[in-house]
């Protein structure tokens, strides 16, 4: 978790394609709630996102003004505007109050045929930008069975630091998630994510020296209440991408408690 480094641990939640905007303010008052007292140490120590689907990012920043609570969108646009019928665009997200985006997440780039240069596009044009590129990387049951993890990862990470500015990289948060533990009840255990989290850091340092150690590195892959603490607790996990778990306030509030248990 986080060390000499200085890296903040993150926590998000990934609504994906659920949950509806009316019910947005809810979920915040029952997620502030849920972490009553751990709430000023959380502000500190951790800090907290949720990536709800593009209608309800704005009922949810209105819901989150007040709480210790970022906002987060699940993906975006590479061109600044023009004729790209429902696409979004950064300025969008700037004027909604985001702090990070998701970019490149395994169902973009496996259901709707995103590659590592349509990825590296969208996180290049973050560059003068308020909101930080949240970069999802991970392989595929088939590629980890041909033992290709640590390359496959490599390699769709590389393809965003060679167009990241330096700035840009250094704000940049790196999300490993394996697509076989997506939605599928299968976790890597503390030791797999470990290796590929340690993997990933020594790209980072190679590339960027000691802002590489300052990059915070998530895990996502069925992240639940009962497997955060053990994941978290790994030296090179520095937060959690969380999915099917975040759908409920009081599930996700528990992933966070256990972050903040490791710290």
């Amino acid at each position: 978790m986080a060390d000499a480094a200085g890296r903040v641990p993150l926590v998000v939640a990934n609504w994906k394609m659920n949950l509806v905007p009316s019910g947005a303010a809810d979920y915040a008052a029952r997620l502030v709630a849920r972490l009553g007292e751990a709430r000023a140490r959380l502000e500190r120590t951790c800090e907290v996102a949720l990536a709800p689907a593009f209608p309800a990012l704005d009922a949810l920043g209105r819901a989150l003004r007040d709480a210790p609570v970022a906002l987060a969108a699940q993906n975006m646009h590479a061109e600044v505007s023009g004729a790209f019928t429902g696409e979004v665009s950064l300025a969008m997200l700037e004027d909604l109050g985001c702090r990070y985006v998701l970019l490149g997440h395994s169902e973009r780039r496996q259901l709707f045929g995103e590659r590592d240069t349509d990825v590296a596009a969208k996180a290049a044009r973050l560059a003068d930008s308020s909101v930080r590129p949240l970069v999802c990387i991970g392989e595929t049951l088939e590629e980890r069975e041909r033992g290709e993890t640590l390359a496959v990862v490599e390699r769709q990470l590389v393809a965003v630091l060679d167009e990241a500015s330096d700035g840009l990289a250094e704000r940049m948060v790196v999300a490993y998630e394996p697509v076989w533990a997506i939605g599928t009840g299968r976790t890597a255990t503390p030791e797999i994510a470990q290796e590929v989290h340690a993997a990933i850091r020594s790209t980072l340092v190679a590339r960027l020296d000691a802002a590489g150690r300052g990059t915070r590195i998530l895990y996502g892959g069925s992240v639940k209440p009962d497997n955060a603490a053990s994941l978290l607790a790994q030296p090179d996990v520095d937060g959690a991408l969380v999915g099917g778990a975040s759908l409920d306030p009081d599930s996700f509030a528990e992933i966070v408690l256990a972050c903040l248990e490791t710290l």
